[in-house]
């Protein structure tokens, strides 16, 4: 606002020296003098508005700064310079582990080696020579019609050496040479099963063939 009031007055100035120059007689010095006052007055009307454009100058200037930013990769460069440090503490940690599990293992060993071997067992026998255990008898009606094969009888052998429960496990095909086979191993005698030397009741599978000769 004063630029504009000095400008007003420069004109207001300029006006009044040209009223006194018509009153002096001084035409041509006036005409002289009111060219460059318009000038002046033009150039100063553009003069006066360039304040008001600054406005859009800051843009510029904001858009380089994001250029900026991409010098900061150099900082991750840094750091992982420096993560290789660490790395090397890690491996020693890890081979200080190691050496430690290492360690424990052995110390575990012992205690690995001083588990009990498992129970020595035994199985039930019936073919002890002082047993005395008779051959099963042959149906007669199995020998008429030819009727052979093997029969299973599982049988629950006591500590006393008795048969105390007989059942087929495998049969032969023929009922009768199941059947005599069931009571045979039921009449039997046998050696009991023993677990550590320990006489133990057992099941045993005992194996009867029949053939015709």
């Amino acid at each position: 606002m004063s630029r504009n009031l000095r400008i007003v007055l420069a004109v207001l100035l300029l006006h009044g020296g040209a009223l006194w120059a018509l009153q002096s007689g001084l035409l041509r010095k006036v005409a002289e003098l009111v060219v460059p006052a318009e000038i002046l007055l033009e150039m100063a009307a553009p003069e006066a508005a360039q304040p008001e454009k600054p406005a859009p100058v800051p843009a510029p200037v904001a858009a380089q700064v994001p250029q900026a930013r991409p010098i900061t990769p150099t900082t991750p460069t840094t750091l992982a310079v420096q993560e290789t440090t660490p790395s090397a503490t890690e491996l020693a940690s890890a081979a200080a582990s190691t050496t430690v599990a290492t360690a424990s293992t052995q110390a575990n060993a012992p205690t690995a080696q001083a588990v009990p071997a498992p129970a020595a067992l035994v199985l039930p026998s019936s073919d002890a020579d002082y047993l005395n255990n008779p051959r099963p008898p042959y149906p007669p009606m199995s020998k008429r019609l030819r009727e052979q094969g093997k029969v299973v009888v599982r049988t629950l052998i006591g500590v006393d050496g008795t048969a105390q429960q007989a059942e087929i496990k495998q049969s032969s095909g023929f009922d009768r040479l199941d059947q005599a086979a069931l009571a045979t191993a039921l009449r039997w005698r046998y050696v009991p099963g023993k677990r550590s030397g320990v006489a133990e009741t057992m099941w045993f599978n005992l194996p009867f063939t029949f053939v015709l000769e």
